[in-house]
């Protein structure tokens, strides 16, 4: 199936990427011609947009820092049949992009995530290599969903999908919840294998190993509570509860043996364990039931949009099949 027809927009947030960026955007102009090449700079301190422009890209600001404010951004302001979202920083191959659109629409699927193969021995650190296998065990474990590399930076996604995404997410967390949502509402993904490509000399990773590992772990808890209250209710409760219990059983055997409770605050303090471990596993019941709500919503607002195959359909009923990628574009903008 050609997607000749359909609009493409390359979306790249970039922060401090002056010595990378320019050949992201050429890279992916060459790689998918006529596709429209927008650089969000978030608050650089060096030459990022000065680059990006000079390169042909589209250049807009986001002043509120954090990846995921960027991508809500771009998610809100473009507008295309097709959306490559990859990162500024040269580590993604560009020419990977035009058989992941052609899946994204032969298969009409929402996204297919490109999942990183290191090319190069400094591509991956070890470090983060470790730390993405174990967020991605725990995103399939809590969400589903079956990626390996839940935390790429480089993927294809359908109108429908960027359209309807809440894109909460603040900083890294926004790919993982990308996962999340698509798990959630059970959308059509897949991963295609890509090659991850060494930072070019002088380019430094903005990921600090322990500052977002911490945050993607805060992150994953934060988005079990909204995705499935009932279990991390349920779980607090539980806590709770044992707690209770382990305090409480050597007050009951003393009260037995004496009949006196001679350790009254500890009697107290179990019965306000045990009060919370029930008022947690209500909050998680009455929050379960929001939770569908809120998903049949998500839902709806996902159908308001037509599947990828679907819009490139219409496209050519309309006679515009044979009108080059270019045109599209800016016929939508």
């Amino acid at each position: 199936m050609t997607t000749n027809s359909l609009s493409v927009a390359v979306l790249v947030p970039c922060r401090n990427e002056e010595k990378t960026v320019a050949g992201v955007v050429a890279s992916f102009m060459e790689a998918l011609p006529g596709a429209r090449c927008c650089v969000y700079d978030n608050g650089s301190s060096d030459g990022t947009a000065n680059a990006a422009l000079a390169a042909g890209a589209e250049v807009r600001s986001e002043p509120a820092a954090g990846k995921g404010n960027v991508v809500r951004r771009m998610f809100a302001d473009v507008d295309a049949d097709v959306y490559v979202l990859v990162d500024g920083d040269g580590t993604y191959e560009a020419a990977a992009a035009p058989a992941m659109v052609e899946r994204l629409v032969s298969g009409n699927l929402d996204m297919v995530v490109g999942a990183r193969v290191a090319d190069g021995r400094n591509a991956y650190r070890r470090g983060h290599r470790f730390g993405n296998a174990l967020f991605s065990w725990l995103i399939n474990t809590q969400f589903g969903g079956g990626f390996k590399d839940s935390y790429s930076g480089y993927r294809v996604m359908s109108r429908r999908l960027v359209k309807s995404f809440p894109a909460m997410s603040q900083h890294f967390e926004i790919e993982p919840e990308l996962a999340a949502h698509c798990a959630h509402l059970r959308l059509p993904c897949e991963e295609i294998p890509t090659r991850y490509i060494e930072r070019p000399a002088g380019s430094e990773s903005k990921l600090r190993t322990f500052r977002d590992g911490g945050r993607a772990l805060l992150g994953i808890g934060l988005m079990v509570k909204e995705f499935h209250p009932l279990r991390f209710f349920s779980a607090a409760s539980a806590a709770l509860g044992l707690l209770a219990i382990a305090l409480g059983i050597p007050v009951l055997i003393e009260f037995w043996e004496t009949g006196l409770v001679p350790r009254f605050p500890t009697a107290i303090l179990c019965m306000g364990l045990g009060l919370a471990a029930l008022g947690s596993f209500l909050s998680g019941v009455i929050l379960d039931s929001v939770n569908r709500g809120r998903r049949e919503a998500k839902r709806l607002a996902y159908l308001r949009h037509p599947s990828i195959r679907e819009s490139h359909r219409r496209i050519l009923d309309d006679g515009d099949g044979a009108k080059p990628l270019q045109s599209q574009s800016q016929r939508l903008q």
